[in-house]
């Protein structure tokens, strides 16, 4: 496929970390991306909740199916807008690598034990985390920690960065990944592409996982003009339809409105900016989005499932109990750090002198973990069972 000008040319990519001789048969993207499906990092996605906790159904969407379903996506939209395809994989594959067991229930609970006053120790926010693992936690090669991503795959995976956060890794990293959280630029286009979607790919199936958990109704999403507008169209062209068949066709076409809304609205921003280069695109305002229309539309989709969804009863309480079970495992790998295995242990036991080394330790560990090891090591240390 031919790129755009204003594409992320892997021949011209800003390197690694650790300098390696070009694959013969991959470029710098695929390679990137290949690292990515055989880390230990994805393939725990697999157990790790998006909405729904894993145990609660094999039909519902994890971390993994929905990297795939960015990813599908991001790529779909890459090839009609010229951008590289291979690095918006990478991207997408990626972006989740740092979440924790629980989802967003896991990653607050972990941030409230890393932050607050007497723990000043660096938070935690999961964009930073999977910039952790792909960079640090992963052990798969001889000469460094980390999978080596090039400069164009981590810039997208640092999908945000508070400004403490963006000097502290500047710092160590000087105009690296987290220099533009500091001077306000852009990253490539392919890492504003996953960014939107991820948001298309969320809003579409936690519709599906609501809908099939029982916690909202088709008739709920009547106050919804993204979904109602299709849902119309779908029944005035196949008036007999009914059940999940007409859930499913209407998310399919929702997804494609979407779909083609960011290609049109992104063609146009891009021909009134008329970037020439990479680089250039990342000195502009963002260049992929949506039209208006369609962005109040997503968020007004937004506010609607967060109101019904995200704080239903039933997920509040799940989500309640998975946070205790964070905040119970921190504390007592914090008290008995060789609790946890020895290469975590001993990084621990070497900072107990410094309590923000030997938090880091136990957060590490803790956010590597897939929901069920989660409750079992819970459940092992504490000889309670809060999930059942």
């Amino acid at each position: 496929m031919v790129l755009a000008p204003y594409a992320s040319d892997p021949a011209k990519t800003r390197g690694r970390r650790h300098a390696e001789a070009p694959a013969p048969t991959r470029s710098a993207f695929q390679r990137d991306r290949d690292r990515i499906v055989h880390s230990t990092a994805f393939r725990r996605l697999v157990y790790k909740t998006q909405v729904f906790l894993n145990h609660e159904g094999d039909l519902f969407r994890t971390r993994l199916t929905h990297s795939l379903e960015v990813a599908q996506l991001g790529r779909s939209i890459a090839r009609s807008l010229a951008l590289n395809e291979d690095l918006v994989e990478a991207i997408a594959l990626a972006h989740d690598l740092g979440h924790t067991p629980f989802g967003h229930a896991g990653q607050d609970a972990l941030n409230d034990c890393m932050s607050g006053p007497g723990r000043e120790w660096g938070g935690f926010e999961h964009n930073l985390q999977s910039l952790r693992v792909v960079d640090h936690l992963e052990e798969r090669y001889p000469a460094w920690d980390g999978l080596n991503l090039s400069f164009e795959t981590r810039e997208g995976i640092l999908k945000h960065c508070s400004p403490v956060n963006a000097r502290k890794i500047e710092a160590v990293d000087p105009g690296g990944v987290a220099h533009r959280f500091l001077d306000h630029s852009q990253p490539s286009l392919e890492a504003q592409l996953c960014n939107l979607a991820d948001e298309i790919a969320y809003n579409a199936h936690d519709i599906d996982d609501g809908v099939r958990s029982g916690l909202l109704t088709l008739e709920q999403l009547h106050e919804v003009e993204l979904f109602e507008s299709h849902r119309a169209e779908v029944l005035r062209e196949y008036p007999a339809l009914a059940g999940r068949r007409v859930l499913y066709e209407t998310i399919r076409r929702m997804l494609s409105a979407q779909v083609y809304d960011v290609i049109s609205a992104t063609r146009e921003a891009i021909r009134l900016a008329g970037p020439r280069s990479a680089d250039e695109a990342r000195q502009l305002s963002p260049l992929v989005l949506f039209n208006p229309a369609m962005r109040e539309q997503s968020a007004a989709l937004k506010r609607f499932l967060l109101a019904n969804l995200y704080r239903h009863a039933q997920v509040m309480h799940t989500t309640g109990q998975a946070k205790q079970v964070v905040r119970e495992l921190f504390h007592a790998y914090l008290a008995q750090p060789t609790q946890m295995p020895a290469k975590f242990a001993d990084r621990a036991t070497r900072g107990l002198d410094d309590p923000a080394v030997l938090a880091r330790a136990v957060a590490d560990y803790i956010a590597g973990m897939t929901d069920r090891f989660a409750a079992r090591e819970h459940e092992r240390l504490t000889g309670r069972r809060l999930l059942a």
